[in-house]
């Protein structure tokens, strides 16, 4: 079938053709997720309960740095006074079914994607399609690189500051693991999705819903927002947490109107 024929394909068609793709995209996240289930140990223990221990990569580094700023221990983190606990019967064991998925899923991600764009591909013009080249390259690196970030810059934070805040000394942190889990889960995942923002915004822009004007006007608007969103997503109240969050954002925010102004150029030029 060409792209033409795609093109015409009525409603129930093209609804058929989009649950082939989730099929295939399910399966290889199912697949994933079956093969993980088996190694338990290196994504519990290696990755996800890490960032619990006072050696994991971000606090040693936030230790080094400390010590480079000549500010003692103040950044150092050397211990996390929090246990991890299961309160229910089948806990343990839903939750590691609910892990093997999340990690089938962001290790997929290239291939879902991919999908996605098969999908999507058919309805676009030649010239469109043209442009959109290596859009599943770097849609997956933009995914990957959110990932690490949250993983290893937005979580231990926030771990160490909630893990470890107290409004008495006579209450001592006993952390459910389905708390732990999701919070590690959801903000390693959001930060996956949040760092799609160059990639929606080279959409927009091809659609003319949006141009570096635009961005560029408020700026100052999103610098605002951006200070925001770490707010939030750190909930460590010290201003150093914050713009160690701030700045990859914002800088995300410049490389997104570098991507429109570079979908305007290239249809100017076309146009001449």
């Amino acid at each position: 079938m060409n792209n033409s024929e795609k093109a015409e394909m009525s409603f129930l068609e093209h609804l058929e053709a989009l649950r082939w793709h989730l099929m295939r995209a399910v399966i290889a996240v199912l697949t994933l997720a079956i093969i993980l289930f088996f190694y338990r140990e290196i994504v519990f223990d290696n990755f996800l309960f890490a960032p619990k221990h006072p050696d994991f990569w971000t606090y040693r580094m936030l230790c080094l740095l400390s010590d480079y700023l000549d500010m003692g221990d103040a950044l150092c983190i050397r211990e996390l006074p929090f246990e991890l606990i299961n309160t229910e019967l089948s806990g343990q064991f839903t939750m590691h079914i609910w892990v093997s998925f999340v990690a089938g899923f962001i290790l997929a991600a290239p291939y879902v994607l991919w999908e996605i764009w098969r999908f999507i591909k058919p309805a676009l013009h030649e010239k469109e399609r043209k442009y959109s080249k290596g859009v599943v390259f770097f849609s997956t690196l933009l995914f990957f690189a959110g990932v690490l970030f949250g993983y290893y810059v937005i979580v231990p934070l926030s771990i160490n500051f909630l893990g470890s805040y107290q409004v008495s000394a006579d209450v001592k942190n006993m952390i459910a693991m389905d708390s732990f889990v999701s919070t590690v889960t959801t903000i390693t995942f959001a930060s996956g999705i949040v760092f799609e923002l160059p990639i929606v915004i080279y959409f927009l822009t091809q659609i003319g819903l949006m141009t570096p004007q635009f961005m560029r006007t408020y700026r100052k608007h999103a610098m605002v927002i951006i200070l925001i969103v770490a707010a939030v997503i750190t909930p460590s109240p010290d201003v150093t947490s914050q713009l160690l969050v701030a700045f990859p954002l914002y800088l995300l925010y410049e490389l997104s109107i570098f991507v429109s102004m570079y979908v305007v150029k290239k249809a100017e030029k076309e146009l001449r």
